[in-house]
């Protein structure tokens, strides 16, 4: 069974991506996009105030961050 993921904000959610490497690119309204010095791609979160992100919209960041749920709670 697959760790539980936590009930966090955006900004919670990008700080601990932060931590993990991936520096801001560019913000289109409310879609934050980072990119990784070493890792391919583009994650993308979205930063609206106050608001616990949903479950599987973090698993789909996670998933393009290359990171799993304990590796998260320890960056958090």
């Amino acid at each position: 069974m697959s760790p539980r993921l936590p009930r966090i904000t955006a900004t919670q959610l990008v700080r601990a991506l932060h931590r993990a490497g991936w520096d801001d690119h560019h913000q289109t309204g409310s879609h934050l996009f980072l990119r990784h010095p070493s890792r391919p791609g583009t994650v993308v979160v979205p930063v609206h105030a106050r608001k616990i992100i949903k479950p599987k919209v973090l698993q789909s960041i996670l998933d393009q961050a290359g990171l799993g749920a304990d590796e998260l709670k320890d960056r958090l």
